[in-house]
């Protein structure tokens, strides 16, 4: 996904010259066709996000339209008070882009692992967080970040994720999209832990049970609507996230939810619990050592349904 991530920037920054890369001495193998392309519109701070943060929003103010590029948790923990004081206080067109969101980097540690970053992003006034979930969702997202003016938090997968859409995608920032229909329970998810939720949601419909799911790719602005209507029409939610529990997505669908004094029959999120990620391995094995591979998300599906 980074590398279509990467080849969309470039077309679009061929056809608008406000569009600058800022990054902090990495994405290399990646982001040289920007760079060779567009070398007064990219800039390398060295690592230094605070730094990258700052100039980003610098350049945007004067403007343009700044994207920051890095691994998972580096250009948002890491700087935080810039992209607050700075990008979100001014309102400014500065597109914060994170490679391998939650466990993408298993192998490599907590200190590589963005598993606070969605309700962390999500808290910051003017900012939208979007994650999509495959190449479709991640080549649509790059147009509506570059033309929303405000900042965005880009949650960019890692490698080569499945797809989950089989055709042509509607992607509107604070629009879910439906991929499958059904009544007995509905799947909300974010990001490239999809593919896991496609995989479950198929199993159970084997065996008689149709589940709704639905991808909330854009988790602030959050489609309430769907939300709603998920909770109203059919037998449950399961949210499922690569995050912590707390929040994250679902704590904003609870949010909705309560806003609306709307309850659905059963609730039911999968994430992370409140732990740093003490495991190390591979990304697979992470998911299904913390209950977020296809096989785990099913036997939860199956047990609340039951009435556990």
């Amino acid at each position: 996904m980074r590398t279509r991530f990467n080849q969309v920037l470039v077309d679009i920054a061929r056809e608008d010259p406000r569009i600058y890369l800022v990054l902090a001495d990495i994405g290399y193998g990646e982001i040289e066709p920007f760079a060779e392309a567009f070398p007064e519109r990219f800039i390398n701070c060295g690592v230094a996000e605070q730094n990258m943060a700052g100039v980003a929003c610098g350049i945007a103010l004067e403007g343009n339209i700044a994207v920051t590029y890095s691994i998972a948790n580096f250009p948002t923990l890491r700087c935080l008070e810039q992209i607050r004081n700075d990008a979100c206080y001014h309102n400014a067109a500065v597109k914060t882009v994170i490679i391998g969101g939650g466990l993408a980097y298993g192998a490599l540690g907590v200190s590589h692992q963005a598993t606070e970053d969605i309700a962390i992003m999500r808290a910051l006034p003017n900012m939208v967080v979007v994650c999509p979930c495959d190449f479709a969702e991640a080549e649509a997202a790059v147009h509506a970040m570059i033309d929303h003016p405000g900042p965005v938090y880009y949650r960019c997968g890692y490698k080569k994720e499945p797809p989950v859409h089989d055709g042509p995608i509607d992607f509107r920032f604070g629009k879910a999209i439906q991929v499958r229909d059904g009544r007995d329970l509905t799947f909300v998810f974010t990001g490239t832990i999809g593919n896991q939720v496609i995989a479950a949601a198929e199993q159970l419909q084997k065996e008689g049970v149709r589940c709704r799911v639905i991808s909330m790719h854009t988790v602030k602005p959050i489609d309430g609507g769907a939300v709603i209507r998920a909770a109203s029409e059919t037998g449950g939610i399961v949210v499922v996230e690569e995050h912590q529990v707390q929040g994250g997505l679902a704590g904003a669908v609870a949010e909705v939810l309560t806003g609306a004094c709307v309850a659905p029959k059963r609730f039911l999120p999968i994430a992370l619990p409140d732990v740093y990620v003490s495991k190390v391995g591979s990304h697979e094995w992470l998911l299904d050592q913390y209950g977020m591979s296809a096989a785990k998300i099913l036997a939860a599906a199956r047990s609340l349904l039951d009435g556990k």
